[in-house]
């Protein structure tokens, strides 16, 4: 009996279709819609025996692919139809470092001239303070028969072509890739941080510009001696008169730095600027026969010139902060994994990480203008020596789109670029900051501290996935507050510590069964009663309210006593996992009407309390006041079919009758003696 042969691997969740490269069809990818086909580079040699005599041989992009270059300049990144130039100026960064390669791309994996490929790889990227794994099939994009998004320099290597696949993936689609920041990129590439610099306010103030904790000098002759250990990237965001060939929100990469001595003794820097469309779009002083080479020695010309690649071009310091906008540069990242000060040099070899949240009427107190602020997510912070610290807050996305306004956005050819309808300010990510007291000790009145100047904090709240701020801290306790600038706005983050020296983070925790802001927890007995349960796909994980599998959630009975009036009562829903794997969960109480038997019905009625929006947290509660009656407590997470374990405890307050006296508390008694009895 013949034993079939295996079939190249096909992925179900990132399907050949429209699905995975569209996603609203609003940016100018959707007008080849009809002419993209999918192809794999190559079949693979296992797939080419087993599919002999058994039918026409499936299409490849070219007869001997490669993943990986044997030089880097042929595997220098191209961009193609996709307006991704943001993401392929940060995949550079993986030429530059072997360590971060292979943290991306995992090597041994099977290729096409293996006996074991089987037609996918597997990428990591890194999210929300982990590496993912993400597997995709190798069937690619094409126009023609030719890739049509990324490419490398030489057609037949495709690293770049499958990580942008994997990117595509974990946004949603292609489509989604349209516009974004460089440096959000970099960080899911790296798992580090990545610094944006004005080049208007570098060039308006002589190198010193304002930043996170402080003035931090900067120049550009500080790039000199980065370039070799980061990925640096500079974009035109709204180009001058007379200046459109460098396109409108565009990101280049700057590949080179040197710094001459010209012909009349002074000191000249140029900038190496690689376009990733892949030809030379600008014409200025530097070019190949113009009169800036005139300035000095010709063998220095000869030099540089006979170095560009294709897409690249020289530009001298004076002309780069006038055509520029701003630079993006990534932390350096040692070979051991720790990243390197962008200013010291020092390695960062100490990090910490906490994940928090901003919950409407809880913790959400907006930015030092209001006064909730006291009652944001409030970390304590040690450092135990003389230490360089970066702090960042990291925000959880609301939805899965790279289209934000002032990002990186590329053209499609020589016209302007389309803005996506998704491409609004805000949509994505609030304004958010951070600041950074010092104190005496952990034990302090934090509304006092909170009133004072703190010794760190961000310039502004801005509207960007990742804020961080650069300090010198001395031994001691810290007290750092993530917030968002408006009040009562939510949202998820994760709060990042890099440092030189030994730290430790720990999130303040209200105190335990501490009433939410504005709720009071009165004293007395309290009766207590905890019950287990579990969300299970497809039998009761039905998800929120938004879903119509929500009845099909765990449902839990709570009888009130009757009483003098409502009783005063406390449901608290906590769920089985760590902090950094929690679920929103949240739940609602609904009272069952008088002779009902609690029919599916009940739960399509308005609840008499919720618990929402779903909040990332491990334990979510809510006090209340509740009338004689018999209810029912449905937990549930956010998303249907999101699997876990929870405990719902439920404390009822027990009203008792008073028991009346005249005494008082440290009133002595008189006693009648033995003596005074005699003497009646």
């Amino acid at each position: 009996m013949r034993v079939p042969a295996r079939e190249l691997f096909r992925d179900a969740d990132f399907p050949a279709s429209d699905s995975s490269l569209f996603s609203s069809f609003s940016t100018p990818l959707a007008q080849f819609r009809e002419d993209i086909t999918w192809r794999r580079p190559q079949v693979g040699l296992l797939a080419r025996v087993s599919n002999l005599g058994s039918g026409p041989e499936p299409r490849e992009i070219c007869a001997t692919p490669r993943l990986f270059a044997d030089n880097p300049q042929e595997g220098q990144v191209k961009q193609g139809l996709l307006g991704d130039c943001w993401f392929l100026c940060a995949c550079a960064a993986l030429q530059k470092s072997r360590h971060l390669l292979d943290q991306v791309f995992p090597p041994g994996q099977p290729s096409w001239h293996d006996h074991t490929y089987r037609g996918s790889f597997t990428c990591r990227v890194w999210q929300f303070g982990r590496w993912v794994e993400v597997t995709i099939d190798d069937r690619l994009p094409c126009l023609a028969g030719r890739l049509c998004f990324s490419r490398c320099q030489r057609e037949d290597v495709f690293w770049l072509p499958l990580l942008e696949k994997v990117y595509a993936k974990v946004y949603g689609s292609y489509e989604h890739l349209w516009a974004g920041q460089v440096a959000d990129a970099l960080v899911d590439l790296t798992g580090g941080l990545a610094e944006r610099w004005s080049l208007k306010d570098l060039a308006g103030t002589s190198g010193q510009q304002d930043r996170p904790g402080g003035s931090e000098h900067r120049t550009c002759r500080q790039l000199l001696s980065l370039k070799d250990r980061c990925l640096i990237s500079c974009s035109v965001l709204s180009p001058r008169a007379g200046a459109r060939e460098l396109g409108e929100f565009h990101a280049f990469i700057v590949s080179d730095l040197r710094e001459l001595q010209g012909r009349a003794g002074q000191s000249i820097l140029l900038l190496c600027i690689q376009n990733p469309w892949g030809r030379r779009c600008w014409q200025g002083p530097w070019r190949e026969g113009g009169e800036g080479w005139s300035r000095v020695d010709p063998a220095d010309e000869s030099e540089l010139l006979s170095q560009l690649q294709e897409g690249e071009f020289w530009v001298e310091e004076e002309e780069f902060l006038q055509e520029f906008d701003e630079v993006t540069v990534g932390f350096p990242i040692t070979e051991a994994g720790h990243l390197q000060s962008l200013y010291s040099g020092k390695a960062l070899c100490h990090t910490q990480e906490l994940p928090g949240a901003w919950v409407k009427g809880q913790s959400a107190g907006g930015c030092r203008n209001n006064s909730g602020f006291p009652s944001n997510p409030k970390f304590w912070l040690r450092v135990s020596e003389p230490s360089e610290v970066f702090a960042a807050v990291l925000q959880r996305p609301r939805v899965c789109a790279a289209g934000r306004a002032g990002r990186a956005r590329a053209p499609v050819g020589d016209g302007p670029a389309t803005r996506s309808p998704a491409s609004f300010l805000g949509e994505d990510y609030q304004a958010v900051g951070l600041h950074i007291w010092k104190v005496e000790k952990r034990r302090v009145s934090l509304p006092r501290v909170l009133s004072t100047p703190p010794v760190a904090g961000t310039v502004c709240h801005a509207y960007d996935r990742e804020v961080h701020l650069r300090c010198e801290l001395t031994p001691g306790y810290y007290l750092a507050v993530p917030s968002t600038f408006l009040k009562d706005v939510p949202g998820q983050f994760l709060l990042r510590v890099f440092s030189s020296g030994r730290v430790s983070l720990s999130a303040i925790k209200p105190a335990a069964g501490s009433p939410a802001p504005g709720e009071a927890l009165p004293a007395g007995e309290w009766e207590t009663v905890q019950l287990r349960g579990s969300w299970r796909t497809g039998q009761t994980a039905g998800g929120s309210r938004n879903f119509a599998s929500y009845p099909s959630n765990p449902c839990f009975p709570l009888s009130v006593p009757e009483g003098p009036g409502p009783r005063c009562v406390r449901v608290t829903l906590r769920q089985h996992c760590q902090d950094t794997q929690c679920h929103p969960i949240g739940f609602h109480v609904f009272q069952v009407p008088v002779g009902s038997q609690g029919a599916p019905g009940l739960l399509l009625q308005e609840p008499v309390l919720s618990c929402v929006p779903h909040r990332y947290a491990q334990e979510v509660s809510r006090l209340c006041h509740l009338s004689a009656g018999t209810y029912r407590i449905v937990p549930s997470t956010y998303l249907p079919d999101t699997e876990g374990a929870f405990t719902v405890t439920i404390a009822t307050r027990i009203d008792r009758r008073s028991i009346h006296s005249q005494e008082r508390l440290g009133q002595l008694l008189q006693e009648a003696s033995f003596m005074a009895v005699r003497k009646t």
